[in-house]
């Protein structure tokens, strides 16, 4: 990136004053002095200053802010005070805003004047259209004080959908009674005072209102109205993933499993497998074992062990080993992923068909299923010993959406290694990567391959 670029970008001044100021010699980079407004950089890793102030490059950035009552949701407002101006105006913080570098944010949605909580600040104009759009049905909750107590036919109209003076109906809510007069409200539409018209179609009034999460964002109750914080990097993983149901399984038919480190938690069962195998025949694993056999078929890895360790058994006795080396602690010790049951409901009730497409056998995967009582909830299983080629090749995914009778592009699938997530993506799909411990050093890459990235399914419940 030119030198001048990168000073405008973190809004030190015009390119034409940067000229200027690159000219006198108040610009270095890496502690030298540099004159030329078009030198390049690499703003990732040099260290920039401009008048002795050190410049870190970050090309988004993303504050959660309580907002309080009394501020409009604008940039700017000739008669009112804003929340931006709240923001460049209030809190004086070491890890708040520097507003000479952060003079592009706006607000990503709105809440009313007399609404609190959660409003996201960012400049990231594309992760706010998603959480904006209608078509990715982000999940919004509010605190909703009434004016009377709540009803349960007031609770059935509001989750059925109400008549608040548009063409439709609005979407089905969530309700959940926190005492008489309070309701968490949870709604995926964004339409003007939609939550005060919902319940006044419904016979009741909102006295007081409050957002306390947007998607997988939940109000840091540690902040007071007016305070604000930066997102923490995990925070901002959540929000650039989509993770929340509503936008992952947006136009999404099918959804494809793969079994281990991805559905269930058992990559260390099958690393303490490899161990007490080999030990069998004096031999030790490599430390890279996981990675040389990663998206083979359960056959193809029989095939690998005897020849890369010269087994004497042959592939057959070797596979027959494993499944009983495995049966019981896929019986007894391995646990699904966190929210993984609840997910698979959730489809189930979206009518979204289910598919499982493992490198494992189907005498384990079968195990799995029925010690989780998962038995008859997956319209297709199959296994890498099925398709000619195993992943990184498509073979196993466009098998699965074929049996499903569901176009790959209708599909998502969830996947833990590369090897997996190549395959997905080879065959036109959606993919949300999933993180397992095992795998955590190829992070960086499975979220640069993925679509999506979670660190367990109860982010999208």
């Amino acid at each position: 990136m030119r030198l001048d670029k990168f000073l405008c970008d973190m809004n030190c001044g015009t390119r034409s004053v940067l000229k200027k100021e690159i000219k006198s010699g108040v610009v270095s980079v890496n502690g030298t002095v540099i004159r030329q407004s078009e030198f390049q950089i690499d703003e990732t890793k040099d260290q920039i200053r401009y008048r002795g102030s050190l410049c870190r490059y970050e090309k988004f950035v993303y504050y959660m802010l309580n907002k309080p009552a009394g501020v409009v949701s604008a940039t700017k407002d000739r008669k009112e005070k804003t929340v931006l101006s709240l923001f460049y105006d209030g809190q004086d913080s070491d890890t708040g805003p520097n507003p000479e570098k952060t003079t592009d944010l706006f607000p990503a949605g709105r809440l009313d004047k007399d609404t609190e909580g959660l409003l996201l600040l960012t400049n990231d104009g594309a992760l706010a259209h998603r959480l904006l759009s209608p078509a990715y049905h982000v999940e919004k909750t509010y605190e909703c004080l009434l004016a009377a107590p709540v009803t349960q036919t007031q609770i059935r109209a509001l989750e059925e959908g109400v008549d608040i003076g548009e063409k439709k109906l609005t979407l089905p809510a969530k309700v959940s009674v926190q005492t008489a007069q309070k309701i968490l409200l949870t709604i995926t539409e964004g339409k003007f005072h939609q939550v005060k018209r919902m319940l006044k179609a419904v016979g009741n009034e909102v006295v007081h209102l409050k957002r306390v999460r947007m998607g997988p964002l939940f109000l840091d109750e540690g902040l007071a109205p007016g305070q604000y914080r930066k997102l923490s990097a995990e925070e901002i993983d959540l929000l650039r993933s989509g993770s929340t149901a509503g936008g992952l399984l947006s136009k999404i038919d099918a959804v494809i499993f793969d079994l281990d480190g991805s559905l269930v938690d058992s990559m260390w069962m099958w690393h303490a497998i490899d161990i007490e195998y080999l030990g069998r025949f004096g031999l030790e694993p490599p430390e890279n074992l996981q990675a040389m056999i990663g998206g083979r078929s359960f056959s193809e890895t029989a095939d690998f062990f005897k020849e890369t360790f010269d087994l004497p058994d042959e592939p057959e006795k070797i596979k027959a080993d494993w499944n009983r080396m495995a049966w019981d602690k896929y019986t007894h010790e391995v646990p699904l992923k966190e929210g993984a049951a609840e997910f698979i409901e959730r489809c189930l009730q979206k009518q979204i068909r289910l598919g499982i497409a493992t490198s494992n056998s189907r005498e384990l995967v079968e195990t799995v299923i029925a010690s989780h009582g998962l038995t008859g909830h997956f319209d297709c299983i199959l296994t890498g010993c099925e398709v000619q080629k195993g992943k990184p090749a498509p073979d196993i995914y466009l098998a699965v959406a074929n049996a499903l009778a569901v176009s790959p592009d209708r599909c998502l699938v969830f996947e833990d290694i590369v090897d997996g997530i190549m395959a997905g993506k080879a065959a036109g799909m959606k993919v949300c990567a999933v993180y397992d411990e095992t795998s955590a050093w190829q992070n960086a890459q499975k979220k640069e391959l993925a679509d999506y990235f979670i660190h367990d399914f109860k982010e999208l419940i």
